[in-house]
């Protein structure tokens, strides 16, 4: 884990991130909402000091164990898809480096994420309370360790969720854990990449019934593979 650095040193990283999101809104991004959290999150506190110079680049930077932190843009693609507005509960499943959760946090969003790496769990949990963002309600992240294919039922229904890894197939325990339609509101709402590693596409689903639920298609992206007793088959190799 990286320490704290002194205050001056955060202030450099402003203008950095101002240009991150510069380059996001002209790469399409038109979320002023996910913009602004995109501003906010110090992404250099959230990976090893020996990637602070590359933090707020729009590339993926490794974790450990196989494991990334998200490229900005899909990070910002992601939430903006979510569709959700303060005081939403969004199940997360990966924790990762915690920067999704973080965005989350700055659009006024109650995250529950769910990691099953405990090294990394413990890692980023550290960094995340150190950042403020730990704890419950809406702004904050409660992380556990389990298997993010099955949910998180006792926290359950959700008005959004958001799958940081790629699954062959949509977890039907993942379905059914979306918030259901109202008369003034649309159903929750799942964003996940779906696909082997020959390829994946990320998809939107809304649910719009009990057992029904719209999906919606927005690019082909790349995420490692999620891992867990609902993840569906294994990659095939290209």
């Amino acid at each position: 884990m990286s320490g704290l650095l002194p205050l001056s040193e955060d202030r450099k990283f402003r203008g950095r991130r101002a240009r991150l999101v510069k380059l996001l809104r002209e790469k399409g991004i038109a979320d002023e909402a996910v913009l602004a959290a995109i501003g906010r999150v110090k992404r250099h506190r959230l990976v090893e000091s020996g990637w602070h110079q590359r933090a707020y680049h729009d590339e993926a930077l490794p974790l450990g164990d196989r494991q990334t932190i998200s490229q900005p843009f899909t990070v910002a693609t992601q939430s903006a898809l979510l569709q959700v507005q303060p005081g939403a509960r969004v199940l997360e499943v990966g924790t990762g480096s915690g920067y999704q959760a973080a965005v989350l946090c700055e659009m006024g969003v109650a995250v529950y994420s769910i990691e099953r790496v405990a090294p990394l769990l413990a890692q980023t949990t550290e960094r995340l309370r150190t950042l403020d963002y730990l704890g419950e309600g809406a702004g904050k992240v409660w992380a556990r360790l389990g298997d993010g294919t099955l949910g998180w039922a006792n926290q359950a229904p959700f008005d959004a969720i958001v799958v940081t890894a790629a699954a062959v197939g949509v977890p039907d325990a993942l379905r059914r854990q979306l918030r259901l339609p109202t008369a003034d509101r649309p159903g929750g709402r799942l964003v996940i990449p779906v696909g082997d590693a020959r390829g994946q596409q990320m998809l939107r689903l809304t649910r719009i019934g009990p057992a029904s639920f719209s999906e919606e298609p927005f690019g082909a992206f790349a995420f490692v593979p999620l891992i867990g007793q609902a993840s569906g088959a294994r990659f095939r190799d290209p």
